[in-house]
């Protein structure tokens, strides 16, 4: 059975009613919901007077909203959507692509979509199945559907926005009429995520004056009354309680442990959820910029470039406004095609400034850059164990490239730049699919090498708190046993409690082969195709790029070896567990 999104939180019940309640939803289907949906407006709607030869309601216009999601962002929006959609006179109901129905899009009659790309122009895991069948040769033909589609994406990477404008070409390939165009987003999405959504409604509405008052009830999609008390545009300002470094002092690497304090936000996160910061960027790097288009010393364009704009990222929009300001030819070749992706590499906006220098007006420099993004980071605490607190695991990033010193925008903003007693501004980015499962007798395994072990931190956390009676099994890896084994005594702890099942370990520099998390898994692969067998649920946290990759084709290697599978069934077992919400991935 698909996984059903459960009250958050901040549901108007006692925490030990929500755990009840989820309990329930978790194991009804979609005729019990509906039932239960109706059976509870009907009783809202019974204990109110009815108002004297008021007209009958006029049926509202129905509206599907399809979502593909991996970190939450087109989720949200999607839920916002769906709140605007209700308020204009729609009966709308929101679809997660994992639990789709590709044929019966076509009797939807109007479809909004929201799409986020992932990695090199790649679905979320959970929209893959829908997108493969979407894009198939036999996709059924969509007559008659009107939509519009939202993408969203990161234009520091070559495929910007790729699946949502492959969804948006292929419904007007299979016969769907596009109601308002397309609209990309990057990752300052909310502002235009809301101008689409007024935009597509207006389009899709129709013109037979349907759009009367009624009362629609979806609690199995239900979002928050209210929007988040904090954001990107307006953070809570969280002192910073504690900061160490968990490496040894012969380690080749930094992984800091930061405590944050939340006392007075109000912010309720759940094991699996993440803290998005909102960083400054590095000041010698901001300088540097300044002087290359002749702005040193401008103390007010200084303030805002350090917290306002990405004085990084190199996108092709910066080389087009760049050759577009300037008139330079040799710039505006740099961003064609390929030779953008050639020139780009290793590159940031600096280099492009300092080999092509021309003069600019502050204007011209803010217009240029684009905003500075928040950076998301996994919650490694429980509020159970951890009250008004929220703990983050940080490796600050630095390389070299074309002999310049490069550095993570916030990794090193709170590693270097940040120290206990100052604060760092923070908003909570919600993560509903990467959640304990709600009986937690259930078995669960969790891989997490170097940073990604910081939401398994706050699972065992919680895990502790409530008592929990299902096996757990951990995958960690890092560089050395020595200097790199973070959050050692937590983990032998828990060994020793039993609120950590077992653990297997993997660190890739203490032999002379690399030895890896997937390694592991294979070795121990009749022991985790028992627990899979068993109900287990598997979750995967950490570095997109090639672990996340690798974990996902030994796990299919594993399915073959130990369920006799062909290639083709063994990738379709693997899918399932992520289909029924079984195999979990927060990958970045």
């Amino acid at each position: 059975m698909s996984a059903v999104p459960l009250l958050p939180a901040s549901a108007p019940f006692a925490a030990d009613e929500i755990d009840a309640l989820n309990g329930v939803i978790a194991r009804s289907n979609p005729e019990q919901r509906s039932w239960l949906s109706g059976f509870l407006a009907g009783l809202q709607a019974a204990g109110r007077p009815a108002a004297a030869n008021a007209p009958a309601p006029a049926a509202r216009q129905p509206l599907t909203i399809l979502y593909g999601t991996e970190s939450g962002n087109s989720e949200a929006v999607a839920d916002a959507a769906k709140r605007a959609a209700g308020r204009a006179g729609f009966a709308a109901r929101l679809i997660d692509m994992a639990d789709a129905d590709l044929a019966s899009l076509k009797d939807a009659g109007a479809l909004m979509v929201v799409a986020s790309t992932w990695g090199e122009g790649e679905p979320p895991q959970r929209a893959a199945a829908f997108y493969e069948g979407l894009l198939a040769d036999d996709a059924p033909r969509l007559d008659g559907l009107r939509f519009s589609v939202l993408a969203l994406g990161d234009r520091a990477y070559a495929q910007f926005c790729e699946v949502g404008r492959r969804i948006d070409d292929r419904l007007a390939e299979l016969g769907a009429e596009r109601a308002a165009d397309r609209v990309d987003c990057d990752l300052d999405y909310e502002t235009p995520a809301e101008a689409w959504t007024q935009q597509a409604l207006q389009a899709l509405r129709r013109d037979d004056g349907a759009g009367a008052a009624v009362i629609h009830v979806d609690f199995a999609h239900a979002p928050a009354a209210e929007a988040p008390s904090w954001s990107r545009s307006r953070p809570f300002e969280a002192e910073i309680a504690e900061a160490v470094n968990l490496n040894g002092s012969g380690s080749s690497k930094q992984t800091i442990h930061l405590e944050l304090s939340l006392a007075g936000s109000d912010i309720g996160y759940e094991p699996g959820d993440a803290l998005a910061v909102v960083p400054e960027n590095d000041p010698a790097t901001v300088e540097a910029v300044m002087e290359a288009v002749g702005l040193g010393g401008d103390d007010g364009l200084r303030a805002t470039l350090l917290a306002a704009h990405d004085v990084t990222t190199l996108t092709r929009p910066v080389v087009e406004g760049y050759a577009a300001l300037t008139g330079d030819a040799t710039i505006a070749g740099l961003a064609d095609g390929a030779r953008f992706r050639t020139y780009a590499e290793g590159r940031q906006v600096l280099d492009l400034l300092a080999e092509r220098p021309h003069r600019l007006t502050a204007d011209q420099l803010r217009g240029l850059l684009r905003p500075l993004p928040a950076r998301s980071y996994s919650i490694a605490s429980s509020l159970r164990l951890a009250p008004d607190e929220a703990h983050l695991l940080v490796a600050p990033v630095r390389w070299s490239s074309r002999e310049r010193v490069r550095l993570g925008v916030a990794s090193t903003f709170l590693a270097d730049r940040r120290r206990p007693g100052d604060v760092a501004r923070v908003f909570l980015k919600p993560n509903r699919h990467f959640r304990l499962p709600t009986d937690s007798a259930t078995p669960i395994v969790m891989i997490g090498p170097g940073t990604g072990v910081a939401p398994f931190r706050a699972f065992l956390q919680e895990r502790e708190a409530v008592g929990a009676r299902g096996r757990s099994w951990l995958f960690f890896g890092d560089r050395n046993f020595t200097h790199d084994f973070l959050y050692q005594l937590d983990w032998q702890a828990w060994l020793k409690e039993g609120v950590l099942s077992r653990m297997d370990v993997a660190f890739s520099r203490d032999q002379p082969a690399k030895l890896y998390v997937q390694h592991r898994l294979w070795e121990r692969r009749a022991d985790l195709w028992a627990w899979l067998q068993d109900g287990a649920r598997l979750y995967v946290c950490g570095d997109e790029k090639q672990m996340a990759k690798d974990v996902d084709a030994m796990l299919r290697r594993i399915a073959a070896d130990r369920g006799g599978l062909g290639e083709e069934a063994a990738a379709d077992f693997v899918a399932g567990l992520a289909r029924d919400g079984r195999y979990l991935r927060d990958v970045y």
